[in-house]
């Protein structure tokens, strides 16, 4: 088994871009999720389900610079300090985050139509379970032949795709270890889904009806799973193309 792709955004919600490599820390990918929109109106953390036009936006933090390139608009700065920390509300939970100033949230209030701010999170905490996601392509060919149509591995947003043979070999990594290149990360458990796996990744419109397929034959109680989440026992670097291995017997 091998990494096949990596991806994340450095905003949530935003174009879930491929990376050659990832660095994983305790708190997870390097430069994953740092930043967020916020509806002060309504005082949450924006939701990728209710904004898919976010899917249209590409960002990019390097270096310390903020680009983000919208449908006819790129704005780019280097963020300066939280103007105010908030406790806001994300999927049921406050979270800590910062308030920043500067020209993206201009931006980003006329592309959705409504007012909105950045804010920088702090240890990963605006992330839906576990830090890191693994999904398969074994798992993505079995879903696509269900579904009549090909799934693509970003429109599942995992931080790992890992090429494998057989569908959903995954499940039998819940409570394992797992070596990825010269890191490690402790398998969590299967991850819920919504309606995001069915949105076009670059733009955001409709694509397939995975999620309707995945109710048939992946439910876990009141959940639709697909995938698995892990967090990071070793840190280091993984690339394209590295080893994975199951730590001890089986997987």
């Amino acid at each position: 088994m091998h990494v096949s792709r990596i991806g994340f955004t450095s905003l949530k919600g935003a174009r879930h871009l491929g990376r050659p490599f990832v660095d994983l820390t305790r708190d997870g990918p390097v430069g994953d999720r740092v930043f967020c929109l916020v509806d002060l109106a309504r005082g949450r953390v924006l939701r990728t389900v209710e904004n898919p036009t976010l899917m249209q936006t590409r960002v990019v933090w390097d270096a310390g610079v903020l680009t983000v390139t919208l449908p006819g608009a790129t704005v780019a700065g280097v963020p300066g300090p939280a103007e105010q920390a908030r406790t806001l509300d994300y999927w049921g939970r406050g979270v800590a985050l910062e308030i920043i100033d500067g020209p993206w949230a201009a931006a980003y209030s006329t592309h959705l139509g409504y007012d909105v701010v950045l804010a920088r999170s702090t240890g990963g905490n605006i992330v839906y379970g576990a830090s890191v996601s693994l999904i398969t392509t074994g798992s993505l060919d079995e879903l696509s032949r269900r579904v009549g149509t090909r799934v693509l591995d970003s429109q599942l947003r995992a931080t790992f795709t890992v090429h494998t043979e057989v569908p959903h070999r995954e499940d039998a990594w819940i409570g394992r270890r797992l070596t990825l290149g010269e890191t490690e990360v402790e398998v969590r458990g299967a991850i819920p889904r919504c309606h995001v796996i069915d949105l076009d990744p670059d733009t955001g419109l409709r694509r397939t009806r995975a999620m309707r397929t995945l109710a048939d034959y992946r439910r876990q109680g009141n959940d639709v799973v697909f995938g698995v989440d892990a967090v990071v026992t070793k840190p280091g670097r993984v690339h394209v193309g590295d080893a994975v291995e199951p730590i001890g017997a089986g997987g």
